[in-house]
């Protein structure tokens, strides 16, 4: 409960002399008489005492319950309106088979997929979409507020088993502006990772980054790889066995940094796990969600029911003094 006028609290106080003067003139009033008996006085001075008692704490309720009133009483209810400006992702992820390299644990391309899903769950304000890639590009999953569904998507991606699929950046980037080209949020942003060269595709890498300026979104480049060599796929047995080699690490970092440039984005490199989650907690801190709250709060007015209370023990007050009381014998 608050008050709205709390000063008139401060009457309160007045009260404490008022509540000394009745003791000090109640001990005043006790007179003695010497009497043969006193067993009929003795009854009526008790019933006499008892109602001065009464009355006194009818009169001093009275007047706490008005000064209370006067400081309107109150109960508040607050509640927040949250409105979110929700920020629109799209996540581009190569999946050539280079991507099962295994200078990260298990391998590059389920390392980056673990560190995304933890990306997707930590920000459920937004619309989050994933496009795979390598010779070419599709989505397998467009903006979404649905982590659930995301998520389950996310977890089936896997590499394309054609060693000479290649790496298409540029499609992969260009599917995934056109997932973002008609969003009306007011923040795009794609993240895309990769761990090789562009060397497929029929839109060059460039020109992709070009038409995200345009559409005004932001790209965030990842260049997955250890530096010097890795243990990278170079073949298949038939009977599915993947062969390995150490191979030197490809990686057009020159390319990806024009990327990010053109769009007012951000490289950066990621050499190991930990490495590659501290980028995306960076790329998470630069696109902010914003969240606007608008605080309400009602105000219930209490003073009716203790000015109510008040007058009624005053009413009490004056019927037994001057009429009940008066009339008893």
């Amino acid at each position: 409960m608050t008050f709205a006028d709390k000063e008139y609290l401060w009457l309160l106080l007045l009260l404490l002399p008022l509540l000394g003067w009745y003791f000090w003139k109640h001990q005043k009033q006790h007179a003695h008489i010497e009497v043969p008996n006193t067993i009929a006085f003795g009854d009526f001075r008790k019933t006499r005492k008892v109602w001065q008692h009464i009355l006194y704490t009818l009169l001093f309720s009275s007047l706490v319950f008005l000064i209370v009133a006067m400081a309107r009483p109150q109960t508040s209810f607050s509640f927040e309106k949250s409105k979110t400006e929700g920020i629109d992702i799209v996540i581009a992820l190569d999946i050539s088979f280079s991507m099962l390299a295994q200078d990260f644990q298990p391998n590059r391309l389920e390392a980056a997929k673990d560190v995304a899903m933890e990306f997707v769950t930590n920000r459920p304000n937004d619309r989050i979409g994933l496009v795979v890639f390598s010779g070419e590009s599709y989505t397998q999953c467009p903006p979404t507020t649905d982590q659930r569904i995301l998520l389950n998507l996310f977890s089936e991606v896997k590499t394309n088993d054609a060693i000479d699929g290649g790496t298409a950046i540029g499609n992969g980037l260009a599917t995934s502006i056109n997932r973002l080209r008609e969003s009306e949020a007011k923040s795009k942003v794609i993240i895309l990772l990769t761990d090789g060269e562009n060397n497929r595709g029929s839109i060059a890498p460039e020109t992709a980054a070009e038409l995200a300026g345009k559409f005004g979104v932001k790209v965030y480049t990842i260049g997955i790889g250890s530096n010097g060599t890795a243990r990278t796929p170079v073949g298949i047995r038939p009977n599915g066995h993947i062969l390995y080699d150490n191979l030197p690490v490809k990686l057009d970092e020159a390319l990806l940094q024009t990327i990010a440039e053109t769009t007012d984005g951000k490289y950066y490199r990621a050499t190991t796990k930990n490495k590659l989650k501290e980028i995306y907690t960076a790329i998470d801190k630069l696109e902010k969600t914003k969240i606007l709250k608008d605080k309400h709060t009602r105000h219930n007015e209490m003073f009716q029911l203790f000015a109510f209370i008040g007058l009624a023990l005053l009413a009490l007050y004056i019927l037994l003094k001057f009429w009940i009381l008066k009339i008893t014998p």
